[in-house]
C-alpha cells in the first residue's frame, strides 16, 4: 500500500516557462471576511464596513478590501506554487473589477521565467503572473510574484505525525 502526505506542491525542477496553472480551489468571500480584515489591518476606509455609506457610492454596497483579495489570490496559489518557497514579493498588482461580498474568487498562475539561483545552489527563482477571478469569469486581480523555490531534494520535510494503534 503507497502512502500520500497531502499536497505535493512543486520543486524548481518542476516549473516551465508557459506553463499555466490552473489552481483547484476557489473561495468566497463572506461579510465576516471582509470586515475581520479590514478591522485587523486597520483599515478605516468605510466603504468595506459600513453598508449605509456603501451604498451611497457608485458601487452601492460595501466592496472587499483589495489586501484580502490580494492575500486570498495569493493563498489560493501556494499549494502549487510556492509550497516549497520563499515569496521576494509582488510586482504589477492591478484590480481591473471589484470584489464584493458573496464573490467566489478562483486563480491560476502563468509561468513567465526560471533560473537557477546564483547565491544559493540548491534553489532556483521562478516569476509568475497570478490572476484571480469571480465565478463568471471576471478578472478582478492580477500580479507578478517572484519566488525563491527549493530544488529536488533540497526542501525542508515537515514532521508528519503518524497514528498510534
Amino acid at each position: 500500500m503507497s502512502e500520500r502526505t497531502g499536497a505535493g506542491g512543486r520543486c524548481y525542477e518542476d516549473f516551465a516557462v508557459g506553463m499555466v496553472i490552473r489552481h483547484p480551489l476557489g473561495r468566497t468571500v463572506t461579510a465576516t471576511d471582509n470586515a475581520w480584515f479590514t478591522l485587523l489591518t486597520v483599515n478605516t476606509n468605510p466603504i468595506h464596513f459600513d453598508a449605509h455609506y456603501a451604498a451611497q457610492t457608485e458601487f452601492g454596497k460595501p466592496l472587499v478590501n483589495s489586501t484580502f483579495t490580494l492575500a486570498l489570490v495569493t493563498g489560493l496559489s501556494v499549494a502549487d506554487v510556492s509550497q516549497y518557497g520563499v515569496n521576494l514579493g509582488w510586482d504589477e498588482i492591478r484590480m481591473p473589477a471589484p470584489v464584493f461580498e458573496g464573490d467566489t474568487i478562483y486563480a491560476q498562475s502563468e509561468v513567465l521565467s526560471a533560473r537557477e539561483s546564483k547565491s544559493r545552489p540548491n534553489m532556483g527563482l521562478v516569476e509568475i503572473k497570478t490572476t484571480g477571478f469571480k465565478q463568471d469569469g471576471t478578472i478582478v486581480m492580477e500580479f507578478r510574484r517572484t519566488i525563491l523555490v527549493y530544488k529536488r531534494g533540497h526542501a525542508p520535510r515537515a514532521p508528519v505525525p503518524v497514528a498510534k494503534k
